[in-house]
């Protein structure tokens, strides 16, 4: 019942979609109808407001981050794990939205700073080191989130491991069609309004 508990918690906090109602409320209307159809940040700064962009990032990052931190605190590590995998997929497919939501990415930063801090500053570093070679963000979030396992099973053991490897699959999956472009060199660099 607690792990249910965490993770309905989880998805309620990760399912608010932050990029499209700072869309909205900023005057750019509905994200899905701008470049991507994405509601994460990466696509709001499509928009051309970096600053809209900025709080998206940290608005998406702190559902992770608060679903870790609230049940690791109230209840036990092992079910803030749950809560903060359920917040990922409450980013990616929210119930609101149709389960048509964002990438994940952000929302997985937070879990892995707050649950495997030395493993999530890791990926933040990768993130930025590949984004400012490449320009491209789904390059870079493949990448970061890619290291984290790794450095998750050396300094935090196993178990946790296998939640972070379980966290890169979902990353991994929700950007198959970035893949695809990245593959065909036509996936669009960072700020491109498309």
């Amino acid at each position: 019942m607690i792990e249910l508990i965490a993770a309905i918690l989880g998805y309620l906090l990760g399912s608010i979609p932050f990029g499209l109602l700072l869309a909205k409320l900023a005057g750019h209307g509905d994200i899905r109808n701008i470049g991507s159809g994405n509601i994460g940040a990466t696509n709001v700064l499509r928009t051309g407001n970096k600053k809209l962009a900025i709080l998206t990032l940290l608005l998406d990052g702190s559902k992770g981050a608060f679903a870790i931190f609230i049940t690791g605190t109230f209840v036990n590590q092992e079910s803030a794990l749950i809560a903060g995998i359920f917040a990922i997929i409450g980013h990616c497919y929210p119930v609101w939205l149709k389960f048509k939501g964002g990438k994940g990415v952000a929302t997985a930063l937070g879990v892995f700073l707050a649950a495997v801090p030395f493993a999530g500053a890791i990926a933040c570093a990768t993130w930025l080191t590949t984004a400012l070679i490449s320009k491209t963000s789904s390059l870079s979030a493949l990448i970061a989130v890619l290291t984290v396992p790794l450095v998750t099973f050396f300094v935090y053991g196993p178990a946790p491991a296998t939640i972070a490897l379980l966290i890169t699959a979902l990353i991994w999956w929700r950007h198959k069609d970035n893949i695809k472009r990245l593959i065909k060199g036509e996936e669009p660099k960072i700020g491109k309004r498309t």
